[in-house]
């Protein structure tokens, strides 16, 4: 009797579901036009980040630029590269793309964005999808670079995606000092509960980066 009614309650009370505009959908949506227009944009991402129609941020990049009145200026590669094929640990190499936009590398000679490859843009845009756990390199490719755009006056948009766990599990060990690197680069809880514009924001504010956004306001106005 019991399972006959929690299936009736499923059946005809189904749990509610919010909507999620994820921020590369929030950036095509044409609202935010302003933040790039003639400005050269540089964009941190890889395989994992597309669209709710599944289409590639790069791709979307390149066409919005097209029509936006940006430059689409350079693409920045983490580890495994912008198509993840590549090893853990392997070196990426920089490059061109099929449309001549430089690639380069974060997880080779270097892992921070130097003051050269900088000089390239004016914006940088992340966008990649986290897994809601602290030891990711991805998010301190974001951290690295937060610091090296805070440092040259280059701005920075972080396009929000879900925390995959979710908001709300907070668990696990916080990061002794001595053990800080690449793999662990901020003092929060192995799985933080925060999307990866969340933990944007707390880097920024907590370890005084002073990382600024297109508009010349704290980076925790700019997480899309």
């Amino acid at each position: 009797m019991f399972r006959l009614l929690i299936a009736f309650c499923l059946l005809f009370f189904p749990p509610l579901s919010a909507k999620i505009t994820l921020g590369v959908d929030q950036l095509s949506s044409g609202k935010y036009d302003h933040l790039l227009k003639k400005q050269r944009v540089g964009l941190i991402t890889n395989h994992t980040a597309v669209n709710s129609r599944m289409e590639s941020t790069i791709d979307l990049l390149k066409a919005h630029a097209r029509k936006g009145g940006f430059t689409f200026a350079a693409l920045f590669a983490p580890e495994h590269g912008l198509t993840g094929s590549s090893h853990a640990n392997a070196s990426i190499q920089d490059g061109r793309d099929k449309d001549g936009i430089p690639i380069f590398s974060l997880h080779g000679k270097t892992k921070r964005p130097t003051k050269e490859m900088l000089s390239h843009v004016d914006v940088l845009i992340f966008d990649i999808q986290d897994i809601g756990s602290r030891s990711y390199t991805y998010i301190s490719t974001l951290f690295y670079a937060m610091e090296e755009a805070a440092k040259y006056g280059v701005r920075v948009i972080v396009l929000d995606r879900p925390n995959p766990i979710n908001g709300t599990t907070i668990d696990g060990p916080m990061m002794e000092e001595r053990w800080r690197s690449f793999v662990g680069y901020i003092n929060v809880p192995y799985c933080h509960g925060m999307t990866v514009g969340e933990l944007a924001r707390y880097f920024n504010e907590e370890y005084r980066v002073g990382c600024r956004n297109v508009r010349n306001r704290p980076l925790e106005s700019c997480a899309l």
